[in-house]
């Protein structure tokens, strides 16, 4: 599987919305702020995540983008697809011609790898994300009340 920056910022920045949306559209730029991901590179994100249902776009004064479907319907291999078009640990990209047109001797175990990725991410979801998250993340504050030295 190819995870770039794109599946990874992709799916930070689907996170963010689905925290932060609470019954509104949620601009770009907050996101940005929020992820330190740069506005440009979210909008050609969200231009491929809109492009494949996930996220819609509502335009004028308060507008911003909401969730294309419900939370639990949402799953992190549907967000790495539409921001990476792909999902493949193979070199041949599945079509099996990897060593001078034949498949080479660890195309299985690639292409099995692939099946194992997209079905773990296939199964978690934006819901199964939020409900794994401590309440305030940022708030957290590590004490030691004793340490040895």
């Amino acid at each position: 599987m190819r995870l770039t920056t794109k599946g990874r910022f992709a799916v930070t920045a689907m996170l963010d919305l689905a925290m932060n949306a609470n019954h509104h559209a949620v601009k770009l730029n907050a996101i940005s702020e929020r992820q330190n991901i740069s506005l440009s590179y979210l909008e050609q994100l969200f231009s491929k995540l809109r492009r494949a249902g996930l996220v819609e776009s509502i335009r004028g004064p308060g507008g911003g983008y909401i969730l294309g479907k419900p939370l639990d319907e949402i799953n992190i291999a549907q967000i790495i697809e539409a921001a990476e078009d792909q999902l493949d640990a193979t070199v041949c990209k599945g079509k099996a011609n990897c060593q001078s047109g034949a498949p080479c001797l660890t195309h299985h175990l690639w292409e099995n790898l692939n099946y194992a990725i997209y079905d773990y991410l296939s199964g978690v979801t934006l819901a199964s994300l939020l409900a794994e998250m401590p309440p305030e993340p940022h708030s957290q504050v590590v004490k030691f009340t004793h340490i040895h030295v």
